[in-house]
């Protein structure tokens, strides 16, 4: 789906502009294009973006793999920017990445993704809702679209923080396989959105600090605003992090207690019938001048067969050892 957004140099918004006008749009100095390229075919995406804006081929290279970690690249008239939106999976605890590419001039914004982005969705509904949304220039609609972003990692974390307190609560009464499972998923979740996080959060610092032609000074306020939101995730994963790990070793910890507890047991057990297995096998030894053919006898082992048992499981109380 290819969707368009044009404000002319008088203030007028224009929404689907045929493919035919965008290069006149372009030659607007004081307007404003904003090209959407949602899941379409990458011949297709590499035809516009190579045909219609001349981008370097390195660039669109780099647009049309999913594989880049979020990156800016400055391209003098132009900044390529590759960022990534997240989506969990409660059920599996898993966390995918969708990127989200953007390149930035002085009067254009195109951004391109393969998968549907809410992020993208949400300012486009908002730029057709406010007729001034797009008054501020190209910098500030890619700032709106970087900030959306951000914001929607937030809901994300405050699912993996209740996917972990549910954990921690299900420890002391699950100890299945299931439970260890979802432990190192929940682990390998928080750890993939630090990989999301932590490169974003260098690319907005350079958008905040470094000097681009196309990016307003006054403008770099609102992508250092984007910035201190990644910070404040980053902490917010290490806090994650560190209560998963937590979780894996009360799990452990609690394993290790069950599962000595067994072996108290056990242990207590094999010590109690020990005496008994002794006194059954040497008195049932069969040998004619063994003088234990009388009834005393008989009684004398059956007392110790029953007392021993008995004398042990109250000295074994005694101890604090059951």
């Amino acid at each position: 789906m290819i969707r368009t957004l044009y404000r002319n140099n008088k203030g007028v918004v224009t929404t689907d502009v045929p493919e035919k006008h965008w290069k006149v749009a372009l030659h607007d100095a004081e307007g404003l294009l904003w090209v959407d390229l949602a899941g379409e075919p990458s011949d297709r995406v590499k035809t516009i973006l190579s045909e219609i804006f001349h981008f370097h081929p390195l660039a669109i290279d780099d647009a049309l793999v999913e594989a880049n970690i979020p990156k800016v690249d400055d391209w003098g008239e132009y900044l390529y920017i590759a960022i990534q939106g997240i989506a969990f999976d409660a059920k599996a605890n898993n966390i995918d990445t969708h990127e989200i590419d953007a390149f930035l001039g002085k009067n254009f914004l195109v951004t391109h993704h393969k998968d549907p982005s809410a992020s993208a969705d949400q300012v486009w509904q908002y730029c057709q809702r406010n007729e001034h949304a797009l008054d501020r220039g190209a910098d500030y609609l890619l700032y709106h679209i970087m900030d959306t972003i951000a914001a929607n990692y937030m809901p994300i974390v405050d699912q993996l923080d209740e996917a972990i307190d549910r954990l921690e609560d299900e420890i002391f009464g699950d100890h299945g396989r299931t439970l260890l499972n979802n432990i190192f998923s929940l682990k390998r979740a928080v750890l993939h959105l630090r990989r999301a996080i932590i490169p974003q959060r260098e690319v907005m610092n350079r958008l905040a600090r470094d000097t681009y032609a196309v990016v307003d000074p006054g403008e770099r306020v609102y992508f250092r605003d984007v910035y201190d939101h990644y910070v404040r995730l980053a902490d917010v994963n290490d806090t994650l992090r560190d209560l998963v790990s937590g979780a894996l070793d009360t799990y452990l910890s609690v394993s290790a207690n069950r599962t000595n507890e067994v072996m108290k047991v056990l242990t207590i057990f094999t010590a109690l019938f020990m005496p008994i297995s002794f006194l059954s096998s040497f008195f049932g030894q069969n040998f004619e001048f063994l003088p234990f053919n009388n009834f005393g006898v008989f009684i004398g082992m059956l007392a110790l067969t029953i007392g021993t048992p008995i004398l042990l499981w109250l000295w074994f109380k005694r101890q604090g050892w059951i």
